[in-house]
């Protein structure tokens, strides 16, 4: 059995929570909706008759509208009773949201209870307007009963008034509904829209606003005239001018505020649509619309939605796609379509090696080996994008660079040089003791996409890249660790060929032809002043270096 204490304290903290959500202004509103409608019905009544058929709530005995003011409080407190019973599904499934949110944990729920209580939550707007329609009737045939003796011979006119002024209360209460529930209608859409679950659309919602701002004032003139002419009222239908100005001018407030609430509960997501519009541009794939409506506008904002996460995932595709092959290639590749095959270009090709990868794996720890290769790869593609190139592809220890391929380099061989130059200089802080060797070539290649139709990738085949890769062999063993073809520096401009000195000729491995080897000068002058002797080898064929490269 529970306590009273602890009875008490769940009172409390349930109203805590209450005060927190948007129903305490929805109760608001609906009390504001009553009143509005009840001064129209009420001023009608008492300012929109002629004189001789107005009806003066003073001559009714203190009692009956003592006794009438009683019924309207109980009213409006069943109203208020059906509501909140409408609504406990709701609170329930609110304070399970917000506990769960609280506590960051994923809670058990039954789904029915929890579909009943998103489609309670949607559905409040209308059924807040039908309980307002059926205590207005109560309330109306009550009024009509207890002043009897004051409107028994303006009874049509006073049941119109009254049917009047429930229109207005329940379209005014039901538009303002909608928007005061729109944190709670956020949270019910946030799964999608429950099942059977129509809502007025921009068109049945402008319909509403025309019968508030116009049926509703224009139907009292039109009743008030038409009374006058089947003789309902005792004055004369000349004096019906005054309360048909004052009806007009009514019907022009009721209109604004109708056409206002409408045109906010339109303009509200167009609005947000428009933000998230101008951030989507602007490259943040974040910006989402908050689905408030289970109407064409909500399908709009979902629809919205859907799209912004298909481009952020199009986006991190294309990003990673940028990322395995290149950002050239993968733009190339999304503008003009991919298909098996290639074209001959004129390319330099850059290819770099470590040595001693085996050994160093096998002594270090796999996270330290891990740390030196993404250190030693960031330098190699960060050095070979400053001069126009793209890494075409990692080999356990190795790379492969392009210059003049898929994007037309306008000196690929110079590029080549300097970045082969570049690499030197900025890898021997990097790896300290790790030796590495770099070689470059260039000649006439095939660029394209090699592979089957399931599973391709963009690469470069040709003399030059079997030449590139020879010389990364032969460059291991010199003390400078970068080798590049007469070829490559014949084909630079005169500004970068100068920092290179051609020397010996000697025969890779894998090839017929011969290759002249060249050096960066002050690299050459390092690997003299290693090996003096080095010249006289160099004349020999095939010498120390040759062997090596042609084992």
């Amino acid at each position: 059995m529970v306590s009273t204490t602890t009875l008490v304290g769940r009172i409390n903290r349930f109203v805590r929570w209450v005060v927190r959500t948007p129903w305490p202004v929805f109760t608001l509103s609906m009390l504001q909706a009553d009143i509005i409608g009840s001064l129209f019905v009420f001023g009608f009544l008492r300012f929109g008759l002629p004189d001789e058929d107005r009806i003066n709530l003073q001559d009714l005995p203190r009692l009956n509208l003592a006794l009438f003011g009683v019924v309207l409080f109980f009213l409006f407190a069943f109203g208020f009773s059906i509501s909140t019973a409408l609504l406990m599904p709701v609170f329930r499934w609110q304070r399970r949201e917000a506990l769960l949110t609280d506590l960051e944990t994923n809670g058990d729920s039954d789904p029915a209870d929890t579909e009943l209580a998103r489609s309670r939550a949607l559905r409040m707007p209308f059924y807040r307007s039908l309980i307002s329609i059926c205590y207005w009737a109560v309330g109306g045939v009550v009024f009509v009963a207890i002043s009897w003796q004051v409107v028994h011979d303006v009874v049509p006119v006073v049941v119109t008034a009254t049917a009047l002024g429930a229109a207005a209360t329940a379209i005014i209460g039901y538009l303002q509904s909608e928007r005061v529930l729109r944190p709670v209608a956020v949270a019910a859409l946030r799964d999608g829209t429950p099942e059977n679950l129509r809502a007025p659309g921009v068109i049945l919602r402008q319909l509403l606003t025309w019968l508030l701002s116009t049926g509703v004032p224009v139907l009292a003139i039109v009743l008030s005239v038409l009374a006058g002419k089947a003789s309902l009222l005792n004055a004369s239908p000349d004096k019906l001018f005054t309360p048909i100005l004052l009806m007009a001018l009514a019907a022009l407030v009721i209109g604004l505020a109708g056409t206002v609430l409408v045109s906010m509960s339109i303009a509200d997501p167009l609005r947000q649509l428009r933000w998230a519009l101008g951030e989507v541009q602007r490259g943040n794939y974040n910006a989402h619309m908050q689905i408030y409506d289970a109407s064409e506008l909500g399908l709009l904002q979902a629809g919205f939605n859907d799209m912004v996460r298909d481009l952020a995932e199009r986006q991190r595709l294309r990003d990673l796609f940028g990322r395995y092959v290149g950002e050239d290639v993968a733009r190339r590749a999304l503008e003009r379509g991919t298909e098996l095959g290639g074209q001959e270009r004129d390319v330099a090709v850059l290819f770099i090696d470590l040595v001693g990868s085996t050994q160093l794996a096998a002594t270090r720890p796999p996270s330290e080996v891990v740390n030196v290769l993404n250190e030693f790869f960031r330098v190699v593609v960060e050095a070979v994008g400053r001069h126009g190139g793209f890494v075409n592809k990692f080999q356990g220890d190795a790379a492969l660079a392009i210059f003049g391929a898929p994007i037309e380099h306008p000196d690929a061989s110079s590029a080549a040089l300097a970045a082969a130059r570049e690499l030197h200089d900025g890898l021997l802080p990097v790896l300290g003791s790790e030796e590495f060797g770099i070689g470059v070539s260039a000649g006439r290649a095939i660029a394209g996409h090699i592979g089957a139709r399931a599973r391709f990738e963009y690469t470069v085949i040709g003399d030059p890249v079997n030449e590139a890769a020879r010389l990364t062999e032969l460059a291991k063993l010199e003390a400078g660790h970068v080798l590049a073809s007469a070829v490559a520096v014949s084909g630079a401009v005169d500004a970068e060929a100068l920092c290179w000195e051609v020397g010996e000729i000697v025969e890779l491995r894998g090839r017929t032809a011969f290759t002249q080897l060249a050096r960066p000068l002050h690299l050459a002058s390092l690997e003299e002043a290693i090996s003096p002797e080095s010249t006289e080898a160099a004349e020999e064929t095939p010498s120390a270096a040759t062997s090596a490269a042609t084992d």
